[in-house]
């Protein structure tokens, strides 16, 4: 341990929770903590009761320009009562941009709310101006803003843009096939914006994906998993110091490790069930959630079969029993439900949690049908990451105590334009990530292999092209980091959005 600095009880959990275990009473067996509980203050829906929704499709205004406009509005979410969300068009998930490789895309984001916004194409390969920095704000029309001061923004004002209105962002698109995601990332007040509902699905699709037999259609399914609790008026309940998100940045000092939630969302929806055929489905996992981890299983049994990985095909199939899925981290795998005999229910589950929070969503296997999809042995040429230029390495760890402490990288607490490292542009780099707690580490526009953990090889679920890893409690993870696509100023931080708000961020310059 570095210097004086003390283990909270949470952090001892978290540190079990690395291993897969943590401590409760004298010695008993319980969930992996990786963040503090929120309980909800109304009675919560029976589970596997509301039908799974599908966000909808977005439309483009002309060829290549879309319009999304971020805006407040009343849905329901828990059955018989509503609840405000801020979402992209007003909608929480956001609508599904389904997209093409090389198809130069602009997005007018028009911000409708009271607070500032940043939009972050998460796993794309785009410009920095359109990258989503955290100080690159857009205001909706008729409102000022100056940015909060406080124990975790002292910033330097030059650092910060502000566009009134809307702001285009321009996504080339020159990337692999992949599920993308976005959402908020504005300064100091990401996690209570996404918690708010600021997400929505990107899809890219190419020749290669669209060759693969597949599942495809109505069978090909993008999964948006996160957790939420709510006030007894249906309100979302979230502690932060300053509810109004616009003086005081970050959340009570009991909630530092992260927010969990007592319900579990899947696409908006409490615990939902989907009535399927007996046939494969490709479902686009993603973890949504602001710090809950989630391993996830089948029952009454089953594989998962991954295809894809952050960043697009893996080189080959990888059967998995149980999947982890830290924040910001998607998974694309096939489960065939043609093995359950018509009329079963199947429950995918988190082995993580306990009670209602063990419980993800159910399938219901309706009806038998035909099925011409396969999973290839073959995916994707995927060629190693080598010829590393340098090595650099990102400690996280929580330094202080209490309500004076932050969440850092290498020591040192956020400050924008100050870049902790200066990689070229069409190189590669070995980046090294250790840990005090679970730190989903994110990089923006680079992708990366992982070579070790610990010393020793990735784990299964480490295949492929990857934007963002689950780096566990004293854990240090290896990963090659190709830099491709623009030069200029980009971020990495802890994807535990709470740690995020928290200074868990840095800089770097692509040169």
């Amino acid at each position: 341990m570095a210097g004086d600095e003390v283990i909270s009880r949470r952090g001892f959990l978290g540190l079990l929770g690395g291993a897969g275990l943590a401590a409760a009473g004298c010695g008993a067996l319980t969930a992996e903590v990786a963040g503090e509980g929120l309980s909800s203050a109304l009675p919560l829906p029976r589970r596997f009761s509301v039908p799974l929704p599908i966000p909808k499709t977005a439309a483009a205004v002309r060829p290549g320009h879309y319009e999304v406009v971020q805006r407040a509005a009343r849905m329901e979410i828990i059955p018989g009562t509503t609840t405000e969300v801020w979402g992209y068009d007003g909608t929480f998930p956001g609508p599904t941009f389904d997209l093409r490789r090389g198809s130069r895309t602009v997005i007018r984001v028009r911000n409708e709310l009271p607070v500032p916004t940043s939009t972050h194409l998460h796993g794309g390969v785009t410009p920095p101006g359109s990258d989503g920095y955290a100080t690159d704000l857009v205001v909706a029309e008729g409102r000022g803003f100056r940015p909060p001061q406080g124990e975790h923004g002292h910033h330097d004002l030059s650092q910060w843009t502000f566009h009134q209105g809307a702001k285009d962002y321009d996504y080339p698109l020159e990337q692999r096939a992949a599920t993308l995601w976005y959402h908020d990332h504005r300064m100091d007040f990401t996690a209570p914006q996404v918690w708010r509902g600021l997400a929505g699905f990107l899809l890219v699709r190419d020749d290669e994906d669209d060759a693969l037999p597949l599942p495809k259609g109505e069978r090909d399914l993008p999964l948006m998993i996160c957790d939420r609790a709510f006030e007894e008026d249906g309100s979302f309940r979230y502690p932060s110091r300053d509810p109004s998100l616009l003086v005081r940045a970050g959340v009570e000092d009991d909630f530092m490790e992260g927010v969990e939630g007592d319900v579990i969302l899947v696409n908006g929806a409490p615990w939902p069930f989907l009535e399927v055929d007996a046939a494969r489905y490709r479902l686009r996992l993603l973890n949504a959630s602001n710090a809950r981890r989630y391993r996830l299983e089948l029952t009454p049994g089953g594989r998962f079969v991954q295809v894809g990985s952050d960043q697009g095909l893996l080189a080959a199939p990888v059967a998995h029993d149980a999947i982890t899925i830290a924040p910001g981290e998607r998974f694309d795998v096939v489960v065939d439900f043609s093995l359950y005999p018509v009329g079963t229910e199947v429950s995918m589950v988190n082995a993580l949690g306990t009670g209602a929070v063990r419980d993800v969503m159910c399938f219901r296997v309706a009806r038998r049908a035909t099925d011409d999809s396969v999973v290839p042995k073959r995916l994707s040429a995927v060629e190693p990451a080598e010829g590393a230029v340098a090595t650099r390495v990102f400690d996280f760890r929580r330094t202080g105590q209490g309500g004076g402490g932050s969440w850092t990288i290498n020591g040192r607490p956020y400050r924008p334009g100050r870049p902790l490292a200066t990689p070229r542009l069409g190189t590669t780099e070995i980046w090294r990530f250790t840990s005090d707690f679970h730190h989903p580490v994110h990089v923006h526009l680079a992708c990366f292999q992982v070579l070790t953990r610990n010393g020793g090889p990735p784990l299964p679920a480490d295949a492929g092209w990857k934007d963002t890893v689950d780096v566990r409690p004293y854990e240090v993870v290896e990963v090659a980091v190709r830099f491709e696509g623009f030069r200029g100023r980009y971020m990495l931080h802890c994807h535990n959005l709470e740690h995020e708000d928290m200074a868990m961020m840095a800089d770097f310059e692509v040169v």
